[in-house]
């Protein structure tokens, strides 16, 4: 449906990545605490820019895309929860990462040209 959308092919593809690592930490490393609140947080960023996509006003979608800007930076933070209590090794986190900081730059963008454009209506 979105597939010619950069963002919501990357947290697409970026939700892929955290349903894949939930399992690996749950069967191999038997961490479910962490994990469980990345996967809600990592698969909830594509959900919201769906959702966004279909919005029915400017409003909507902008605070739709900032949810999705908000579950990236959390995802963030519990990836790096994760590496710096040894349940990711360097490379793993590094890899998604870099994923996730590309997808928050990318919704910063948006949230911050789609606020400027929602304050120059008012005027």
């Amino acid at each position: 449906m979105f597939e010619d959308n950069v963002i919501y092919v990357k947290a697409c593809e970026f939700a892929k990545r955290i349903v894949n690592l939930y399992k690996y930490l749950t069967d191999v490393k038997r961490e479910y605490v962490m994990s469980k609140q990345l996967l809600r947080s990592g698969t909830s960023i594509g959900a919201n820019i769906a959702e966004a996509l279909c919005g029915i006003s400017k409003r909507d979608f902008y605070a739709k895309m900032n949810i999705s800007f908000k579950e990236a930076v959390e995802s963030a933070y519990w990836l790096k929860l994760l590496h710096d209590t040894d349940f990711l090794n360097d490379l793993q986190y590094q890899s998604l990462r870099f994923d996730c900081e590309e997808i928050i730059k990318i919704l910063s963008s948006i949230t911050k040209s789609t606020s400027e454009a929602l304050n120059n209506t008012k005027a």
